[in-house]
């Protein structure tokens, strides 16, 4: 058994709504040392599988059918 963690994140140049709203946020309470701040998605998951070669397989096909769009996202697999 393998745990991983996926981030999901923007690629560069597409726009973060929800980034730029808790940037916004922060510096209206007065935190302007913060100078950017991008939304991520993280899905934690336990995986069975034989061997940690065969669990990254699995995930990224999980990335590529469900979990990301590659048009406007990237991705990033952790094994815990």
């Amino acid at each position: 058994m393998f745990t991983v963690e996926v981030k999901v994140g923007l690629k560069k140049g597409v726009s973060d709504p929800e980034g730029a709203n808790t940037h916004k946020s922060l510096e209206l309470l007065g935190f302007k040392e913060v100078s950017s701040v991008r939304f991520l998605k993280v899905y934690r998951m336990t995986i069975d599988a034989p061997d940690r070669d065969s669990a990254m397989e699995r995930v990224e096909e999980m990335c590529r059918k469900l979990l990301t769009n590659p048009v406007i996202h990237t991705h990033e697999i952790v094994f815990l």
